[in-house]
């Protein structure tokens, strides 16, 4: 057959339904008694889907809930205090795109809510075509790799997350990635940050680029944060699978009418597809565990690009220097 460049989106489509009905899930749910109460929970793009599955999960849970969100959506929060029956929930507005935006959001925190003990970065998208963000990078890296970097940076930094090796105080930051991450060459370290055009064709490889690249940061943040192996701050990274949300928003509207049915028959719901971010959340054994990734209900290891800590160096002071060119004046990194 010949290959065009809507091929990719049907492979990827057909490999995650292959997955969904092929993966054995080795671990078990969070039992709905287990509770984060009092625990401050920051969620990025809770508006809708998986982030959304989340909030409403962690309220009903008990915890304070702080839905980020681009536009702020506050009749989303309003669903989730209904379907959760709390009132701990609080809409937050923030541009991930943007990191002018992303500063501002750690600034009210720091105001507002000096204390975060689980952080879910979740936030995503995949554009039709390639887009600039407002600093002018390609806007999944902003997105997916950038903004995290930045939001990290700053919580510890304000200490709005305060590293503690006590039972049950040991803050928790989950990450939400993808396998796609697996399919990504190396990072091109000499053109790092550049701008790339591109278009339908090669959008996907560049989804796995900016996942790769979070998995690598994520690595590399648990080594920094835990250097003599006890656990004072839990990193870990997920991929929930393939899940029917509004990732594929952007899809072209003539695939619309064949994607969307499928994705409803053979992805996973937002609430199921939420388990594994509870089980990082909530499960008692993950407070004490960090640099662990978890597909779906099974642990296993990141790629061994992800892996390299020579890589996760690199990317740590390459990011660093090219981070230095938007950080506020008296901003300062504490994670060494």
């Amino acid at each position: 057959m010949r290959t065009t460049k809507y091929n990719r989106i049907g492979s990827a489509v057909s490999s995650a339904i292959v997955d969904r009905f092929s993966r054995r899930e080795t671990l078990s749910p969070v039992p709905e008694n287990v509770r984060v109460d009092g625990k401050v929970c920051l969620i990025t793009g809770a508006n809708r889907g998986l982030g959304k599955a989340v909030a409403v999960d962690l309220a009903k849970r008990g915890g304070h809930v702080l839905m980020a969100c681009r536009g702020g959506h506050p009749a989303a929060g309003e669903d989730v205090k209904r379907l959760s029956g709390s009132d701990m929930v609080q809409m937050l507005k923030v541009d991930l795109a943007d990191l002018e935006s992303v500063h501002a959001l750690c600034d009210k925190l720091e105001r507002d809510h000096p204390r975060v003990d689980i952080s879910v970065l979740n936030a995503g998208l995949m554009p039709l075509n390639a887009r600039r963000s407002p600093q002018g990078y390609e806007l999944m890296f902003a997105v997916h790799f950038l903004a995290n970097r930045v939001l990290i940076d700053r919580l510890l930094a304000d200490v709005t997350i305060r590293p503690s090796g006590r039972p049950g105080e040991t803050p928790r930051i989950v990450f939400v990635a993808s396998e796609t991450h697996r399919s990504a060459g190396p990072i091109d370290f000499k053109n790092f940050g550049a701008f790339t055009d591109y278009g339908l064709k090669d959008g996907l490889k560049y989804y796995g680029l900016s996942k790769l690249h979070l998995c690598t940061y994520a690595q590399e943040l648990s080594r920094r944060l835990n250097p003599e192996g006890e656990i004072r701050v839990a990193v870990n990274s997920l991929c929930p699978g393939a899940v029917n949300s509004s990732l594929a928003r952007e899809a072209p509207s003539f695939l619309k009418p064949l994607l969307y049915p499928l994705m409803r028959l053979f992805f996973a719901t937002p609430e199921r597809a939420a388990a594994p971010v509870t089980y990082a959340c909530c499960a008692e054994e993950m407070g004490r565990r960090s640099g662990v990734y978890l597909h779906v209900m099974r642990e296993k290891e990141v790629s061994a690009l992800a892996m390299d800590e020579a890589a996760g160096t690199r990317l740590w002071q390459a990011t660093e220097a090219l981070l230095a060119r938007h950080a506020p004046s008296g901003a300062a990194d504490m994670c060494g």
